[in-house]
């Protein structure tokens, strides 16, 4: 892979760890495993059967615990910890030519990776002010089959990917924006506040 596919790929496995981490870290196991993509020296390790083993087992957790309304702030808080040194390692093992890791990668892949949980985490936590679990679900399916196509785009094109991946940022970001105006405007109208003067 050339310089530009390799940063793309970093990138897009930092901004997916932060969505979803373990279901990042399967898909890319299995596509270095398969040999549907040659993994850079460093992430070399995704690819064993036991990371794909617990990665996949642990995916099938997250998924169903997603679905509930409040276990997945709680679940989302717990792996903060995890998604963005996650999201770190495979940024810099994916730029890694020789399998060392760089300072410069690692921040740049948890910067990408709290972003991207950042994102999540605010468009949940909004969401789970609305009394009804349809739009939890939702968001929630919405997250994992995003997560599927960009990483079935990311092996196939993962330039495309990085595009993609800008665009779904920007979107998720100005929807947070709104939905935070709404909901400010709905509580400043129950509690009778009046709005500032411009």
């Amino acid at each position: 892979m050339s310089d530009a596919p390799l940063f793309a790929l970093g990138l897009v496995l930092a901004w997916l760890a932060g969505i979803r981490v373990y279901l990042t870290v399967f898909g890319i196991g299995l596509a270095g495993a398969l040999g549907w993509l040659h993994l850079p020296p460093a992430l070399e390790a995704a690819q064993s059967p036991w990371v794909i083993g617990v990665a996949g087992a642990l995916a099938l957790v997250e998924f169903f615990a997603d679905k509930i309304p409040g276990v997945d702030s709680a679940w989302d808080l717990v792996h903060t910890l995890l998604r963005v040194p996650v999201g770190a390692f495979l940024a810099a093992a994916a730029l890694s030519p020789d399998g060392h890791l760089g300072a410069g990668a690692l921040a740049m892949g948890a910067g990408v990776a709290l972003a991207s949980h950042g994102l999540k985490s605010g468009t949940r936590a909004l969401l789970n002010i609305s009394p009804e679990p349809v739009t939890n679900w939702g968001a929630s399916l919405g997250e994992d089959t995003a997560t599927v196509g960009l990483l079935a785009l990311l092996v196939a094109h993962p330039v495309a990917a990085l595009v993609v991946v800008l665009a779904i940022s920007l979107l998720v970001a100005l929807a947070i924006g709104w939905l935070w105006r709404r909901v400010r405007g709905v509580v400043r109208r129950a509690v009778g506040t009046p709005r500032p003067v411009a």
